[in-house]
């Protein structure tokens, strides 16, 4: 699989200066949660979910949550638990071609025993998502996960999700993040990326953020994330990749604010109807967000809707200019400081070498633009438009 592979080689061609490079279920665990992108959540109880799977590679989905907690009723589980092993069952014996799968479980019981009743369809799944993680609970979900790999005859991931009101207290947080750490180091092999529970994290509240603002607005969860980051995400050899919070609005509403796109980078394009679609959809909003989550150190985006996906892999392709700056201070040994190769900033060689190394499995998997190419281009050619 490889990212923008649904857009033909010719237009790909003209987009990016280094190509997107292939990946699959085995590539190394810290490439592959960066190729995450967009993860697309899907209530396990639906009907079309084998046509959902296999229409979702062809708009460029790489990732790809079966929910079997939140999504679903508590008296429905046996009955979506029946429904995802028959859809995927029929997505394996169809042999079309389906992203990175995992299951997100209720319990530590539901790992051994959906793999053992997915039979050979197991070799579609790809890993598990673990809720409501905490130290406490989440040592039965990684020992199970342990366990069933030999039975699956293959490596199975985890993705824990922060989520617990032990997260949100203030007075709870640090000691409960501590001992996350503590765990998720134990079973390191195992874990692909940590996931953030923004919902049920604003739960605890009472909170829902409103369509024209991002979670950064929301002061109680906007502190969960940045100690998430500075506990779980460092980039010392200890950390994980933590990913963007969902987004959850996928049509418009009455508009408190103005839109949140500049007018000028779509008209120098003639793209102003694809500006006016992105407002009418409430994409400007999960635009700016993802913004803020690169800019915070989250990779990727939990995403509920299609038409999400796009927006996130256009603004997850390395730009050439900060491609240029990180192979600059990639090549410098020794550290010092010098100016960037656009003339316009400082690069210094020391503190901004982890960044640079980050951007390059970034731009592995997701490709570098060519020198012209803007993120309204790059949108243009993830939605198909």
């Amino acid at each position: 699989m490889r990212h923008f592979d649904h857009v033909s080689a010719a237009r790909r061609k003209r987009l990016f200066v280094r190509q997107p490079r292939p990946f699959d279920r085995d590539t190394d665990p810290a490439l592959l949660a960066v190729a995450l992108g967009a993860t697309l959540y899907s209530p396990a109880t639906r009907p079309t979910l084998a046509h959902d799977i296999v229409k979702a590679v062809r708009h460029g989905v790489m990732s790809m949550v079966v929910c079997l907690e939140d999504a679903i009723p508590d008296d429905q589980v046996p009955a979506a638990e029946a429904n995802m092993i028959d859809q995927l069952r029929r997505v394996h014996a169809s042999g079309s071609a389906a992203p990175l799968l995992f299951i997100r479980v209720r319990t530590p019981e539901q790992i051994g025993d959906l793999t053992r009743r997915l039979g050979d369809a197991v070799e579609l799944v790809s890993g598990f998502v673990l809720p409501k993680f905490t130290a406490a609970t989440g040592g039965a979900f990684l020992d199970a996960l342990v366990q069933t790999s030999p039975l699956a005859a293959r490596r199975l991931l985890a993705m824990p999700v922060i989520e617990s009101r032990e997260a949100i207290y203030a007075e709870t947080r640090a000691e409960m993040l501590q001992d996350v750490a503590r765990l998720l180091a134990k079973y390191a092999d195992s874990i692909l990326a940590v996931r953030l529970g923004a919902t049920d994290l604003s739960a605890a509240y009472g909170l829902r953020r409103p369509p024209d603002l991002t979670i950064y607005d929301i002061q109680p969860v906007a502190a969960v994330i940045a100690d998430v980051v500075n506990v779980l995400g460092r980039a010392d050899g200890t950390g994980f990749v933590v990913t963007g919070p969902v987004w959850e609005y996928f049509s418009a509403g009455e508009r408190m604010f103005k839109p949140q796109l500049r007018q000028s980078p779509f008209e120098r394009r003639a793209a102003t109807g694809l500006r006016r679609h992105l407002i009418s959809a409430e994409l400007d909003g999960l635009i700016r967000e993802v913004h803020l989550d690169k800019a915070n150190g989250l990779i990727g985006k939990t995403v509920i809707h299609p038409s999400h996906v796009a927006a996130v892999h256009a603004l997850s392709v390395v730009t050439h200019e900060e491609y240029c700056d990180a192979a600059d201070i990639l090549g410098v040994d020794g550290g010092g400081a010098m100016a960037s190769s656009y003339a316009n900033k400082m690069n210094e060689a020391k503190p901004h070498r982890a960044w640079a190394e980050r951007l390059m499995l970034r731009a592995q998997v997701f490709g570098v633009a060519a020198e012209d190419v803007t993120f309204v281009e790059l949108l243009e050619a993830a939605g198909g438009l």
